[in-house]
């Protein structure tokens, strides 16, 4: 029986025999979740000071930092089309290391999120308190988490739909983007000139050696986090194998053309080292190119574009963190209340929670912003998305470990070379990680994040004596909430 092995240790809420209530997303809502996901200010503004610090050899950094998540990807994307769960990687590392990873790996991606959703409301607030500024901007800010909240809790089809069109609109925008900086740089632009060379002429492709197009890794592997999204999103769907597949053997041509390629067309058209700091909107890259293009107002539709990205993020950051807190309300790592859900399959409880943490960040910004403690919350988080991978990893190497020669050759969606590539991604994420601790701002990110981590490991031991209390999640005839692959395969 494949994955029956640990299929015996799987919650009725989190196995593969999930009711078709939650199941709400269409395969267009997963695909565009999909698509757009991880497009977000980081890339918008962020590529400008990767770019400015690592020169055209940029390409190369965020080719090595879409390659690790990639490979973090198709690992999830295996034991996930063995068996869809929501919670996902935290499910998984319960089965395959057992309950402190996932308590460990649950929490912090859940702490991450509070930390994403506080940002990004006050980032959204700002923008609107610009354009209106009747509105203080700390109500802009509660306003928003206000009315995704509201979305959220319709249903998941509604979070899907909303999500849909607003990652519609960000990959619209870099489809336009790429297709005008391909004609501009080749000179078949109105006003332009073949610009090629500017990947070369400039002090050469790596300026700065390549030793800092390596080191410029750190800085871009963090935009992509939220690539595991697409996978959670996919076990709420009509069909959760299809559109796990889909998410995760899709991710590097997404990458490489939506990263990839638009930090490509900057450096062609841009010589790097004229690129302008990017300390607004109106500096950014993208606006930057876009005013070279003749675009009128370049400057308001890319601050149209990247607000469109802060409440993309911020809608998604709302599902992701509900969908966590109840999956570890589920196994017993937060209170029982979290794990609730309503008729319409959305974790209300879960949902809420998430939210307070991102209202008490975004007030606390703005009566004391001197406090240090929004600053400490968004550092203390930064390096989950490098735990987060170290921990599909490694429990991908295990789950595959307690498989059979047969359930192996069973799978639909296969790892290569196992486990090298779980091995060398450990080792690149140790590296960045060296590499982060030779920066004063990097050093900052690893010990705020150490002192979170450690805050939760010493809370283990108490939730440990809890977990004996409740004794197991799963009903003692586990065979019968177990699923036969080929029932589940039958079924769909």
């Amino acid at each position: 029986m494949l994955q029956k092995k640990y299929d015996d240790q799987v919650s009725p809420e989190t196995s593969v025999g999930l009711t078709k209530a939650t199941k709400k997303l269409r395969p267009r809502h997963v695909t565009m979740i999909t698509l757009g996901g991880i497009i977000g200010a980081s890339l918008f503004v962020g590529s400008g000071n990767v770019i400015r610090s690592v020169g055209p050899a940029a390409i190369i950094s965020y080719l090595i930092g879409g390659l690790l998540v990639f490979l973090a990807m198709r690992m999830l994307g295996e034991m996930a089309a063995a068996r869809p769960a929501i919670g996902s990687f935290m499910e998984y590392a319960r089965v395959g290391l057992g309950n402190w990873a996932a308590y460990l790996v649950g929490w912090l991606y859940w702490y991450f999120w509070v930390g994403v959703l506080a940002y990004e409301a006050v980032l959204g607030g700002e923008t609107l308190g610009e354009w209106f500024p009747q509105v203080p901007a700390w109500g802009w800010s509660l306003a928003l988490l206000a009315i995704f909240i509201g979305t959220n809790l319709i249903s998941v089809r509604t979070f899907g739909e909303v999500e849909f069109w607003l990652a519609s609109i960000k990959v619209a925008a870099i489809v336009v983007f790429l297709g005008a900086g391909v004609l501009f740089a080749l000179g078949w632009w109105p006003e332009s000139n073949f610009s090629v060379p500017n990947l070369w002429e400039h002090g050469g492709f790596a300026p700065n050696g390549l030793g800092v197009a390596v080191t410029g890794v750190a800085l871009v592997i963090f935009s992509y986090f939220g690539t595991e999204i697409a996978v959670m999103a996919a076990a709420e769907s009509e069909d959760p194998a299809k559109g796990i597949k889909q998410a995760t053997s899709t991710v590097i041509w997404r990458i490489l053309l939506f990263f990839v390629g638009a930090v490509l067309i900057i450096v062609t058209i841009v010589p790097w080292d004229e690129l302008p700091e990017p300390t607004s909107v109106a500096t950014a890259p993208f606006t930057y190119v876009f005013s070279l293009f003749g675009l009128p107002g370049a400057a308001a539709v890319m601050q149209l574009i990247i607000f469109t990205a802060v409440i993309s993020v911020l809608n998604s950051g709302l599902y992701s963190a509900s969908r966590m807190f109840s999956a570890l309300g589920e196994q017993g790592f937060a209170p029982r209340i979290v794990a609730k859900k309503a008729k319409n399959g959305v974790p209300v409880a879960a949902l809420l929670a998430s939210t307070i943490g991102g209202v008490v960040a975004t007030i606390v910004n703005y009566v004391a912003p001197s406090s240090g403690i929004f600053d400490f919350i968004m550092n203390s988080a930064g390096l989950v998305a490098l735990f987060v991978y170290v921990f599909i990893a490694l429990t991908q190497m295990r789950m595959r470990q307690k498989m059979t020669p047969e359930e192996v050759k069973g799978l639909k969606l296969k790892m290569w070379l196992h486990p090298w590539l779980n091995i060398l991604l450990i080792v690149a994420i140790i590296g960045v990680l060296v590499i982060m601790l030779m920066s004063e701002s990097g050093r900052t990110q690893v010990w705020t994040s150490l002192i979170a981590t450690a805050v939760l490991v010493a809370f283990w031991p108490l939730v440990r004596r809890n977990l004996k209390k409740r004794g197991p999640v799963a009903p003692e005839n586990t065979d019968a909430i177990s699923v036969r692959q080929d029932e589940v395969d039958r079924v769909k």
